[in-house]
């Protein structure tokens, strides 16, 4: 079992390797034997290398920025219209890779001072449009019932009683469209609609209302806090567009941000849907084994882009708080203890994404002995 190669999962029956389904048992470890495998520096954030990730990723947007503005409006317009995708799409990555930082922040793996946190946090996420303690407080949510069909906050699975993913999408035309709504669209459906999300029975459902039914009473006035930091963001891309032009806008911000959102669902999506990983419900869920349905996954170059958070979702549903720079080492220790119940899938990024749409469309219930269990699993 290593970080490379394909699945490392049980081989229960004659599914492609990729689909072997995890076990699903009481595993024979406590969080706490984990934790002790952990070296104690892994657990400490340092300033000097938080501050140094933040400025990393400034300097890169900066750079991306600088060489667009300035020679590509040189270009013959052939080589322009191939220009701007290219910095369209590193200009989004390090944007993801900021948005990382201030996912951190939510966590307090930024740094030993919460105020600090949030200050980092709020700010590096109203710059590119994400309503900080509105996903702060939710993602909280998602980390305490992670893969719980009641209670997860995101990436609920649809039921086969859905007909329009069950029957009208569930062919590669369907799963083609919903790949590419969920790409362009996801992010913003997300934190405004909360699509995706778990389903609340009454309240208006938004990272941007404060009195959403996501959070409670403590949290509201933090919630208006966000909403000022995306307007504020907002009134600055206007003022842009009054002095540099729309598509000055589009082509500096507008695509990068599109890029980036297309990003934060490839993210999100790929590490809590796959074939071989099951959702619980309150009869079987119990929190360790949730936070073990992860997958963690190899995004080649833009590994470096994401702070390599994308090989280490596993062991940040273990332990939320430990920064990026210490995750790799960390999952390393653990990886003997965890054995079967560690899961990596090193397929490519694009061949992964368009197995699990078209692979993972709605889950159903185990049964045993003609009896359903509380253990749901992918079907197509």
């Amino acid at each position: 079992m290593g970080a490379g190669g394909r699945m490392n999962v049980a081989n229960t029956d004659d599914k492609p390797v990729a689909h072997k389904r995890v076990p699903v048992s009481k595993p024979p470890f406590e969080l706490s034997d984990l934790k002790k495998a952990i070296p104690p520096h892994c657990f400490k954030r340092s300033l000097v290398r938080s501050f140094a990730a933040v400025f990393r990723d400034f300097i890169l947007i900066g750079a991306l920025y600088y060489l667009a503005d300035t020679f590509i409006p040189m270009l013959p317009k052939p080589l322009a219209y191939v220009a701007w995708p290219v910095y369209w799409f590193f200009q989004g990555a390090y944007l993801m890779g900021l948005w990382v930082i201030g996912h951190e922040c939510g966590h307090h793996g930024f740094s030993e001072y919460p105020w600090l946190n949030d200050t980092i946090g709020f700010i590096v996420h109203s710059l590119i449009l994400t309503p900080y303690f509105g996903f702060k407080y939710s993602h909280r949510t998602h980390h305490a019932n992670t893969n719980s069909i009641e209670y997860d906050e995101v990436w609920i699975p649809k039921r086969k009683a859905d007909k329009l993913y069950s029957e009208i999408l569930n062919n590669p035309t369907g799963a083609f469209l919903v790949f590419v709504f969920k790409i362009v669209l996801g992010f913003p459906l997300y934190f405004v609609f909360n699509l995706y999300g778990r389903k609340y029975e009454k309240g208006i459902t938004s990272h941007f209302y404060p009195y959403s039914p996501i959070f409670n009473d403590s949290e509201r006035f933090q919630i208006f806090v966000t909403d000022l930091g995306v307007f504020a963001t907002c009134y600055g891309i206007y003022r842009a567009a009054a002095v540099m032009g729309t598509q000055w806008v589009i082509n500096i911000y507008g695509m990068p941000i599109l890029f980036m959102s297309g990003f934060f669902i490839l993210l999100t999506y790929l590490h809590h849907t796959h074939p071989s990983i099951p959702h619980y419900d309150s009869t079987e869920w119990d929190w360790l084994r949730g936070a073990l349905a992860t997958v963690d996954r190899n995004f080649g170059f833009l590994n470096h882009a994401f702070h390599d958070v994308t090989r280490t979702h596993t062991l940040h549903h273990l332990f939320p708080t430990i920064p990026h720079y210490h995750t790799f080492e960390a999952r390393e220790a653990i990886k003997p203890i965890l054995g079967e119940y560690y899961k990596y899938d090193d397929t490519p990024i694009l061949e992964a994404v368009w197995r699990e749409t078209k692979d993972c469309i709605f889950i159903e219930p185990e049964e045993v002995n003609g009896q359903k269990k509380g253990i749901y699993w992918f079907h197509k």
